[in-house]
């Protein structure tokens, strides 16, 4: 039985989908929420964020988006895994030069690296990466 030509082209766009998706899925890998705590540092910035077990963050010289200076702040954070589309970690800031805001999101890249990333679709503004244990 012959395959009609729309249907072929569906079948191959369904299977490009697919490998599309499975490729940007293990690109961050999974995450392991009780790997998330530790301290995260960009060398080049002098930025550093430790996230604690007992669920607070404390930040020294990051820069959160694009267009301002490097702060300090801190708060509690939390794991959003599956909750809201895509992983990452939410900080809520409580004290600091930022002010009260309502959220920050920061990203897993893999490899022990996060992301600020004002826009989720948009190239990161810095870039942390955990220190290893002492």
């Amino acid at each position: 039985m012959p395959v009609e030509p729309g249907r072929a082209g569906a079948g191959r766009l369904i299977a490009l989908l697919a490998a599309v998706v499975s490729l940007v899925s293990g690109c961050t890998g999974s995450v392991d929420p009780g790997e998330l705590p530790g301290v995260y540092r960009n060398d080049g910035t002098g930025a550093e964020l430790r996230l604690e077990p007992d669920g607070t963050f404390s930040a020294v010289d990051v820069v959160t988006d694009g267009s301002s200076d490097p702060a300090d702040f801190s708060g509690r954070w939390e794991w959003l895994g599956d909750q809201a589309g895509s992983d990452f970690v939410y900080l809520s800031v409580d004290s600091g030069a930022l002010g009260k805001v309502a959220g920050i999101q920061l990203y897993p890249s893999g490899g022990n690296t996060m992301e600020f990333r004002p826009d989720p679709d948009g190239p990161p503004s810095s870039k942390l990466t955990k220190a290893a244990a002492p």
